[in-house]
């Protein structure tokens, strides 16, 4: 197989923060409470005048000041969301406007808080069938957008930002992370995943009415992708050297690396600062911690989202 690399990842988070004593007036949850039972103290969130939009441009922007190669050469742009400003005009048709990307085949992906690495999937595809020889990857997530605040159950979780991925077949820099792997599943027929979690923009918003049921199934289905992207390169899970997983919750991250015998000391987390990013909050974590990674390291991204699904992605930087 032809092999992938990560030539550039870069995210963008929104200047406006959100802390915990900002619900007690909203659904009644004090700090204290809310960081024991999630791990979050502050969450981002997008300013009046930004959006899926926006955000996901605010990431390619940064990521261009040195890409290794002219973005006009990219001809392949995915979006992964589940909150799109725009169902029709995505940020990738969005991107490959303000950048005058002319030959980019421009496409979005949903699949909740999987979506980011359903969309790495797809441009595996792509190259597999030689209809793409470089490509960009914008996870963006507006989540504030649909979130009721006054939600006891789930409205103090959701934090917005985008991250943007550049992929091509050649290492530029000698040290850019190689794809070893990717591994997707959808989990529809499992627990209760037809009501757990929503999305219904004209029918109360996002919503999470079964927050233990989500729990049970992301602790096991996310260990259970790093298990299968691990075996599929001839490694186990104990071989990664840092994870960096879907940032839903900081007891999931914790039960996760109780069960994978993993200490939480080689996990990536920013949940604590900025809530559930949602799609993109696996690789939003690992370029804020891509400091930690050293050449060599192996490093596996593992989601699990609403509906239901799973997925993982093991890099070799």
């Amino acid at each position: 197989m032809m092999e992938l690399y990560i030539n550039k990842i870069v995210h963008y988070l929104p200047e406006n923060v959100v802390p915990n004593t900002y619900f007690k007036e909203v659904n009644g949850l004090d700090d204290e409470w809310i960081y024991s039972r999630t791990g979050i103290k502050n969450r981002s969130k997008a300013g009046e005048d930004e959006n899926t939009n926006t955000m996901g441009i605010k990431a390619v922007d940064l990521a261009v000041k040195d890409l290794p190669f002219p973005i006009e050469e990219v001809d392949l742009i995915v979006t992964a969301t589940y909150s799109p400003y725009d169902t029709v005009a995505t940020p990738a048709h969005m991107v490959q406007r303000r950048y005058h990307i002319e030959n980019a085949q421009c496409l979005s992906v949903s699949s909740a808080c999987s979506s980011f690495i359903n969309a790495l999937e797809i441009v595996e595809g792509y190259f597999a069938m030689g209809k793409a020889t470089k490509a960009l990857v914008i996870g963006s997530e507006h989540n504030t957008a649909y979130a009721n605040e006054s939600d006891p159950q789930s409205g103090h979780l959701w934090g917005d930002g985008a991250v943007a991925v550049f992929i091509s077949p050649k290492n530029y820099s000698g040290h850019d992370a190689q794809i070893m792997s990717i591994y997707t599943r959808g989990l529809g027929h499992i627990g209760k995943a037809a009501e757990a979690v929503y999305l219904r923009p004209r029918n109360g918003g996002i919503g999470m009415p079964e927050g233990r049921d989500v729990f049970v199934n992301a602790c096991h289905y996310m260990v259970k992708a790093l298990e299968e992207v691990t075996r599929a390169c001839g490694k186990t899970i104990q071989d990664i050297d840092w994870i960096s997983s879907h940032q839903a919750n900081q007891r999931i991250i914790k039960t996760i690396a109780r069960q994978s015998d993993i200490p939480e000391e080689r996990f990536l987390m920013n949940i604590e600062q900025r809530g559930n990013t949602g799609s993109p909050s696996c690789a939003i974590s690992l370029s804020e911690n891509i400091e930690k990674v050293k050449p060599g390291d192996l490093v596996g991204l593992t989601v699990f989202g609403g509906g239901y699904s799973c997925g993982a992605v093991l890099l070799q930087f």
